[in-house]
């Protein structure tokens, strides 16, 4: 009699890493590195305000030494001048990142951008420590104090 063979339930994360590859593979992506780890590559400031669409590589270039490719970035309206000016230091970057001049040049595209950061809210800090630790200082302005005290209040916190 044959015994079936035993399976076991395969981590979702191997199913799902298959199925955006895939998406991001026709986005002309060869891996997913440089849009989920977009943020590391350029920077928060930068990453807030745009990230990238799709790679487009040119047609029947070399194959022993590739033509760079087109990075598209979706852009916010306001930051896409910024963006521009800021052009070769996020090329330079996303090479650094690759290893080899594979981004020749940016294509902004403006429109809202289809993720954005999740501001971190942090509590104000306690103010009775805040009125304990100012009663111990030392200092002649009061404004300085209370700050200094606020400080404090939020480290003692953290």
């Amino acid at each position: 009699m044959n015994k079936r063979a035993k399976t076991y339930a395969r981590p979702l994360a191997d199913l799902v890493r298959r199925t955006l590859a895939d998406t991001f593979a026709r986005q002309g992506f060869a891996s997913t590195e440089l849009v989920t780890h977009w943020n590391d590559i350029v920077g928060a400031e930068v990453a807030a305000h745009c990230e990238p669409m799709r790679l487009q590589w040119p047609r029947g270039g070399d194959v022993d030494a590739p033509e760079p490719a087109t990075l598209v970035l979706r852009v916010e309206g306001p930051v896409a001048i910024e963006i521009q000016h800021l052009s070769p230091v996020i090329l330079e970057r996303v090479n650094r990142f690759f290893g080899w001049r594979a981004v020749g040049r940016l294509a902004l595209r403006q429109a809202p951008l289809a993720r954005r950061p999740v501001a971190l809210v942090r509590p104000a800090p306690d103010p009775q420590a805040a009125a304990q630790i100012a009663g111990t200082l030392d200092v002649a302005d009061e404004e300085l104090r209370n700050a200094l005290a606020r400080l404090g209040a939020a480290i003692k916190r953290s």
